[in-house]
């Protein structure tokens, strides 16, 4: 075993292991609380940078259903567009939908948000195309809305319409900048929050990577919306397949 998948062992075996997650001191409300605190335990200092969290290897938190790659925005938006002269604000207003439960808030997340090499009933669907850029297209004739001639302006009514484009060698290196250096681990949990082990999976290229995108093993998990700047374009897989990638359990 190398020294610094050794180190990470330790720091989980001293200060992590047989515990729960302290989040008292954090706000109530802040979702990645817990994660925070694993990070504080780990040693890992916070920061939007896109190398490995600790000594070369990415690690992940235990999660309920599904594990996140990255929060990923797209290279190109249709906004970024003159030719169609719309904000942000009114992308979500044309191709997501509202929330009433928020106010009527937009978001381009749950059912308008597609998956690979299907439209869904917004007219959307994600493909790579033959260069292995990541692209999301709308078809206004595969647009279900009842109401569509309405919200969708006349200048984008209109097939295969870009919206919005992951450059493949800016991916590429997202991925393998966080994936393919060492590895990744992750840090489980049983029933009682109490984390109990700790996992490692082999260093994953961009290859592998987008195959799996191919094949829907790893989704777009959009979560943008009104009022909030960041866009939340989360790449994620279900536990079961990052469980199929484990070479090590300690």
């Amino acid at each position: 075993m190398d020294e610094d998948k050794q180190n990470i062992i330790d720091l989980f075996n001293q200060h992590v292991k047989g515990k729960v997650p302290d989040t008292i001191s954090a706000e109530a409300k802040h979702a990645g609380k817990e994660g925070h605190w694993l990070e504080e335990q780990m040693g890992v200092a916070r920061n939007a940078s896109n190398s490995p969290d600790l000594f070369g290897y990415e690690m992940k938190n235990a999660t309920g259903s599904k594990t996140t790659f990255g929060d990923w925005s797209a290279d190109f938006y249709i906004w970024n567009d003159n030719t169609y002269r719309i904000q942000r604000d009114d992308f979500l207003q044309i191709f997501g939908k509202s929330n009433l439960k928020k106010g009527g808030r937009f978001s381009w997340s749950g059912e308008p948000v597609p998956k690979i090499n299907q439209y869904n009933t917004f007219g959307q669907i994600l493909l790579i195309d033959r260069d292995q850029n990541i692209i999301i297209e709308y078809s206004h004739s595969r647009d279900h809305r009842p109401d569509k001639a309405s919200i969708v302006p006349t200048i984008m009514q209109q097939e295969h319409l870009l919206l919005a484009r992951w450059d493949c060698e800016s991916i590429k290196q997202k991925v393998e900048r966080k994936f393919n250096q060492k590895g990744w681990f992750k840090c489980q949990r049983d029933e009682s929050g109490t984390y109990t082990e700790i996992v490692f999976g082999a260093p994953i290229t961009f290859e592998q990577w987008l195959a799996d995108v191919k094949k829907g093993q790893i989704i777009f998990d959009s979560g943008m919306y009104q009022t909030n700047t960041r866009n939340y374009s989360q790449w994620r897989a279900v536990n079961s397949y990052w469980e199929n990638l484990i070479t090590d359990r300690h």
